[in-house]
């Protein structure tokens, strides 16, 4: 299946490095380079803004979505094609996962890593085949890899499903890896019963 819209996932504060929101330009940049639209949370500040704004700025198209409750805290972005307004984390989440083709992290915080998580693990389950990457700046999920890791090694994630996204600190190499279809397998069988004896 081919690529028309990504949905990304980042911080709604700058960060402390200034590479994180040039990264976030770039990638704006390279998703209308490409004529990927943007799906996004719908603010206008930190890295969420940086990636809408360069979407926009270069002539592409961005759909933002927010919860009515976060329209002051994360200022919603007046610019966008499309700005739709919902009642709760929940319904901003659906919407955002019904209307990509593909999930992009960049850095951020808890909500980033949240939404990360549920769409890998709605991946996980069989509940979308859609690819999902990591746009690693200045090695910023270095660490979250290494606890994926070590789920593995502790046996709580399968070996098979060990690197469920792609990873690359370059848009271009990780909108390519994207492109080139899914990164995650669904398990076949979740859980096995261990056999009392």
């Amino acid at each position: 299946m081919a690529l028309k819209t990504v949905c990304v996932f980042c911080g709604s504060r700058p960060g402390a490095r200034p590479e994180f929101l040039a990264s976030a330009t770039a990638l704006g940049q390279e998703l209308v380079r490409r004529g990927l639209t943007l799906v996004y949370g719908g603010a206008s500040v930190g890295l969420m803004g940086a990636v809408a704004d360069a979407v926009l700025s270069s002539g592409g198209r961005a759909v933002g979505v927010l919860p009515v409750s976060l329209q002051q805290r994360e200022i919603g972005h007046t610019g966008l094609q499309e700005l739709h307004l919902v009642n709760s984390m929940h319904e901003r989440k659906a919407l955002m996962a019904q209307r990509s083709d593909a999930f992009i992290a960049l850095p951020g915080g808890f909500g980033t890593f949240e939404e990360l998580f549920e769409i890998v693990t709605w991946g996980q389950l069989g509940l979308h085949q859609k690819p999902m990457g990591l746009l690693d700046v200045a090695g910023y999920y270095q660490p979250l890899l290494a606890m994926v890791r070590r789920a593995v090694d502790e046996g709580f994630i399968p070996e098979a499903q060990a690197l469920p996204f792609a990873v690359s600190p370059s848009p271009e190499a990780l909108l390519d890896r994207l492109q080139a279809g899914p990164t995650l397998q669904a398990a076949e069988k979740w859980l096995r019963r261990t056999e009392e004896t």
